[in-house]
This record gives structure tokens, sequence and C-alpha cells, in this order.
């Protein structure tokens, strides 16, 4: 069996089981392990530690001896929200894509706003071009970008937990989550 269709198996699966409850977490966050650094020494303490949101990481909640893709469509329908840290280590890896297509499939089976996307760096629209997934999320979805919020900082973290906040409202209804606009053609959303 081709892994995507394994992924929908086990995504079928999910959605038939009701005996689990709806949401242990707030956000499953969804990383790169080169990024882990920004993760555990930006991310986690300012959302668990300073505003009290329960996190789901791979390293640390994730059920030992349980099929990797199991923990991860667990962990996605286990959490109101996903996070999805992007940067080009990302993109690039084969885990990641796996975490953001079950988000995806989540986010469009549902079809409530439950993916949150935040850009570590600043991704020219060409990179992401092989990415067509990512494409059409950022054309349906809006993004938090870390790049630019040096001088914001602030106004990141509460943009953040704004998106944290906010019910599963149906697509659509979306709040601005776009800290500053860039030049066109280094914005991911152009």
């Amino acid at each position: 069996m081709c892994l995507s269709a394994l992924v929908l198996v086990l995504l079928m699966q999910r959605r038939e089981n009701k005996d689990k409850p709806a949401h242990q977490y707030d956000a499953f966050v969804s990383y790169n392990a080169n990024d882990e650094g920004w993760v555990l020494g930006e991310l986690l303490p300012k959302l668990e530690d300073e505003q009290g949101w329960r996190l789901c990481l791979h390293h640390r909640d994730f059920q030992p001896g349980k099929p990797i893709m199991e923990n991860i469509t667990d962990a996605i329908y286990g959490s109101r929200k996903t996070i999805c840290v992007v940067s080009r280590d990302y993109l690039e890896s084969e885990w990641c894509s796996r975490e953001i297509q079950v988000a995806s499939f989540r986010l469009f089976d549902e079809q409530k706003d439950v993916l949150i996307l935040v850009f570590l760096e600043d991704i020219p629209m060409q990179q992401l071009s092989p990415y067509y997934r990512m494409r059409r999320l950022l054309k349906r979805q809006t993004y938090l970008s870390w790049s630019r919020a040096d001088t914001h900082p602030n106004l990141f973290w509460e943009k953040l937990r704004q998106a944290l906040k906010t019910q599963e409202h149906p697509m659509g209804e979306h709040i601005l989550l776009t800290v500053e606009d860039g030049p066109p053609g280094e914005r991911p959303d152009q």
C-alpha cells in the first residue's frame, strides 16, 4: 500500500473513531528538527509558559511504540489547531510534508479554520512552486512571518494568540494575521 493510501486509511479511521476526546491540545506544532531551537526557545516559552496554551510537540508528546503516522494523525485531530513552522528545511522534510498533508486534509475535510502558518524566513514564491499544496494553502489562509516581526515582536505574538484563540470558524472567516507586508515577490502570498 502506498503512503498516500495509508494516510487516507488512517484519516478515515480517525474520523470514524468517536471515542477519543476531541481536543487534548490547543495546537500541534509541526516543525523541522533544524528549527527546534526557535520552537523550544521562542514559541514554547511564549505560548505555554506566558500565555497558558497546551501544545503538542512530537519529541515530548508522541506515544512511544505507536506508528509515526498514527501519532501524527492523532496529534493533528487531537488538537484544536495545527501550527506549521515553515522554513526551507521544513519544505525539504518528508515528515513535515506528511504532517502538512494531514493538516490540509483536515482543513479541507472539516472546512474549519484549523491551520496556522508561521514562516520563519522569507521564501520566494518560485521556491514554493514545487510545493503545490503549500501554495494553495497560502492563497486561502493568512499567515504570520517571524522574519518580519523583528520590529514588532509583540504584535507577532498577539496575532498568534488571536489565531489560537479563534474558534474553528468555517473557512473564509479569518482574522488578518500578516504582521506587515513585504516587497512584492518576497511575500509567500504573492
